[in-house]
């Protein structure tokens, strides 16, 4: 070969070479970033040609579905059936705006690109079949969710109930609640919806998830926690005197800290009558002679200072370490304290479960879209909260709150089963200027002593009037609801 031909054959030698090169660095190095990039339509327009996979609730009921638009791109997007009710859980998936909560979590497998979902593609591609995403079945309870979601109808709040000898979430409500159907698409319609709903349009926040991203202070339910910290020191027990001026000192500051009505017996209250009356000295004296690390220690062991994710994420509630004053504040749920209702479901479901506290979560199994189960989700122990012997001291306590015809918790009794309960009413903006936060947490037993259900619900706001604000007269109604919902799917 002579040299111009060898120059040739070596120049065409490296053009291959580069395109090679270049190709290899497209395909392997840059693909997810062009995949993802905003200007490539192409990955958008695959996922919009065949319809997403499902989320069910319990009993097989189908939460959501897809429907053919009008758009030359996009040839399906995701509906939602009770789209307000379930929201909270599903989150939405919209052709703008993205995904969240279990839509988000589960994007790969509800479209289909999830590897487990491999040879199912595979076997779709073989057979010429239509390939599809998998789908979510959850723990939720559908009478439960109903229960909780037409309780907090006209207020500002959330409810969680758990299964508290599984970890199993069967109800998760938020109110205000949204349509998440009503931003799926690309219409102005759509863009329009997404705007009146955002925060500075809408001040309630309807797409706020307030049953997992939101904390308040607790107020007295966090007393049941206070409570338990307290008998596992083995320094009191449920029925013995307590030592408690009314009202009480502050340790540092000196500033006393009232009850909420001077005609309750406080004055040396046993743990037991302390929780029944919802008695502020007590428990705030409690928290100081504990001390801020025993606290901070129980409050942990019920999963306080660590997000939790059912799957979705739940934001961290708080005890941290604070000062002597704020400490036992602390114990009454106030000062520097926060909890989201799923933080007080899962306190709540461990003295019902005798300490034991089980990992929540919602999603129960994956399925393949020939409804082959790709994975299933086990009970899990997430701690050991407390001794059982102290978790049933506790659960007198909360026992009298609902039973004792003097108890705070009185509108939570339901008949058949014992109920234990604590009420909470949280101050809220400084100087408690705001309307008061009502809590209420309670869980139920059946005569066999199994415990199929703990609740915790908050209300933020509502129409009612300030002096008749109190988680006896708000929230306990929807926590019973809620029970009386579950027991009622019991055998």
């Amino acid at each position: 070969m002579n040299k111009p031909l060898r120059r040739i054959a070596l120049f065409a030698g490296v053009l291959i070479f580069a395109l090679l090169a270049r190709a290899n660095w497209l395909q392997f190095v840059q693909a997810d970033e062009l995949q993802s990039d905003q200007h490539n339509r192409r990955g958008l327009i695959e996922r919009y040609s065949k319809p997403r996979g499902n989320i069910y609730a319990a009993h097989d009921t189908k939460l959501t579905g897809s429907t053919k638009t009008d758009s030359s791109d996009f040839t399906y997007k995701r509906t939602y059936k009770n789209g307000e009710l379930w929201a909270p859980v599903t989150g939405f998936s919209a052709q703008i705006y993205g995904e969240t909560l279990l839509e988000g979590v589960y994007d790969s497998f509800l479209t289909g690109t999830d590897d487990r979902l491999f040879f199912d593609r595979t076997v779709s591609m073989l057979t010429g079949e239509e390939e599809g995403g998998g789908n979510v079945h959850t723990t939720l309870l559908p009478s439960a969710q109903q229960a909780a979601f037409d309780g907090l109808q006209g207020k500002e709040g959330a409810a969680v109930a758990i299964d508290p000898e599984t970890g199993k979430i069967l109800a998760l409500a938020s109110t205000p609640s949204y349509d998440p159907s009503s931003i799926a698409g690309m219409s102005q319609a759509d863009q329009e919806s997404w705007s009146a709903m955002q925060k500075k349009n809408d001040p309630s926040q309807p797409m706020l998830n307030r049953a997992l991203r939101q904390v308040y202070p607790p107020g007295s339910t966090f007393k049941i926690i206070t409570a338990a910290a307290a008998l596992e020191s083995g320094k009191y027990t449920l029925e013995g005197k307590t030592d408690s001026p009314s009202p009480y000192n502050l340790p540092t500051s000196g500033n006393p800290l009232p009850n909420w009505s001077e005609n309750i017996p406080c004055k040396n209250a046993s743990i037991r009558d302390a929780l029944k009356y919802s008695c502020n000295n007590v428990f705030a004296k409690i928290s100081d002679e504990l001390g801020n690390e025993k606290m901070k220690e129980t409050a942990e062991k019920f999963g306080f200072n660590e997000e939790q994710f059912v799957p979705v994420r739940s934001v961290a509630s708080s005890f941290p370490q604070i000062d002597p004053d704020q400490n036992a504040m602390g114990g009454i749920g106030q000062g520097s304290v926060t909890a989201s209702p799923l933080q007080m479901a899962m306190a709540t479901a461990a003295i019902a479960n005798d300490g034991t506290l089980m990992k929540p979560y919602m999603v129960d199994t994956l399925r393949a879209p020939n409804l082959d189960i790709i994975e299933h989700t086990e009970p899990e122990v997430l701690n050991e909260a407390l001794p059982a012997d102290v978790a049933q001291q506790v659960q007198g306590g909360m026992e009298a709150v609902v039973n004792d015809p003097d108890g705070t918790g009185a509108p939570a009794k339901l008949p058949n089963v014992t109920v234990g309960g604590k009420t909470g009413t949280a101050q809220h903006g400084v100087g408690n200027s705001q309307k008061p936060y009502a809590w209420f947490v309670s869980y139920a037993k059946q005569q066999d002593g199994s415990s199929p259900v703990a609740v915790a619900v908050v209300i933020e706001s509502s129409d009612t009037v300030r002096e008749e604000i109190g988680g006896s007269t708000l929230a306990a109604p929807v926590a019973k609801a809620v029970m009386q919902a579950v027991l009622e799917e019991k055998p």
